[in-house]
């Protein structure tokens, strides 16, 4: 049986993962940790948790020791958007954190997922259908940690043989957990303003195609890939994942055959539209599906239809806070 460490675990990503890992490996053996206990009280108080700096190598070191950790899940990082805002912060986050737990990894022989995203990419990569290996000169600062984080678990595997894995995400979508300073915020937000007002203000342009991904996806890829048989993985880190790819516009119009009154409007935040321009407008994912059998099981109407449900039954994004 497996034992799991997730760092940034009260995160979007993270808490969602959790009761996805826990689910499958029982809750006692898998540990959250994260920098503050004071969000999502029920998973703090639900199963093991620890207060965590994880770019403390020795604090982390000793979490990992201290309950025979096995794998680590590594989520820990500042957004996209809010990364633009503090370059400084979201560099020694994202990359001193990175290291630290790569080193305590290194020093206690777990496996480690790091995800990545489609901020690795710059504008000079090619927009449509993405390869899997091709030009990455990001324009953002979350996107240059993002390339570097990539780098940096490949020389760890191949330098002390670390099992490092991992998946370039997109926007990911969800109900449970609040977006936290990304580019692709919008996409969550658009279903509670059509839920509750019945008009979203958007930040980017209408015509801004991105790819995105919902989030019970998400997790079961997070999941899959670190089951996968390691003598499969020719890429074994940032491997594309891709479920969708939508405008604005048009996800406003698949809430219309839900919500027919609904209105989206625009005020255009240059930061974040800036950031959306130099990403890709769809990802290929055929390395994914070839050497871990990846798969998305949901795509914009199957996620409309449940997100709308979802916003509905719980306004608050399903929060303990």
């Amino acid at each position: 049986m497996k034992r799991i460490l997730i760092t940034g675990a009260l995160g979007q990503l993270g808490s969602e993962l959790a009761a996805e890992l826990r689910s499958r490996y029982g809750v006692s053996n898998v540990v959250l940790s994260d920098i503050r206990d004071d969000v999502n009280r029920q998973l703090v108080e639900e199963g093991p948790f620890e207060l965590l700096d994880c770019r403390d190598f020795e604090a982390a070191g000793a979490v990992i020791k201290r309950h025979r950790i096995d794998a680590v899940y590594h989520l820990a990082a500042m957004l996209s958007a809010a990364a633009e805002r503090d370059p400084l912060r979201a560099w020694d986050i994202n990359m001193n954190g990175l290291l630290a737990v790569l080193e305590a990894a290194r020093a206690y022989s777990c496996a480690l997922f790091t995800p990545s995203s489609i901020g690795c990419f710059g504008p000079s990569t090619p927009k449509r259908y993405t390869p899997q290996d091709t030009l990455q000169r990001p324009t953002s600062i979350y996107g240059v940690t993002k390339t570097a984080g990539e780098l940096l678990c490949d020389y760890y595997h191949h330098a002390f043989d670390v099992d490092t894995r991992g998946i370039r995400f997109p926007g990911i979508i969800s109900s449970l957990t609040p977006p936290g300073g990304g580019t692709t915020d919008y996409a969550v937000e658009i279903y509670y303003a059509a839920a509750s007002s019945g008009h979203y203000e958007c930040p980017l342009a209408g015509d801004t195609y991105l790819d995105m991904m919902y989030m019970p996806d998400a997790v079961r890829a997070a999941a899959e890939i670190m089951e996968a048989d390691p003598a499969r993985l020719r890429h074994r880190n940032a491997f594309n994942v891709t479920a969708m790819s939508f405008s604005p516009e048009e996800q406003a119009a698949y809430i219309r055959k839900y919500v027919p009154d609904f209105e989206i409007t625009y005020r255009i935040d240059p930061v974040r539209q800036a950031i959306a321009n130099s990403w890709p407008d769809c990802m290929e994912d055929y390395a994914a599906r070839v050497e871990w059998d990846w798969e998305p099981e949901y795509d914009l109407d199957m996620m409309t239809q449940d997100m709308l449900d979802a916003v509905r039954r719980h306004p608050q994004g399903g929060r303990n806070v």
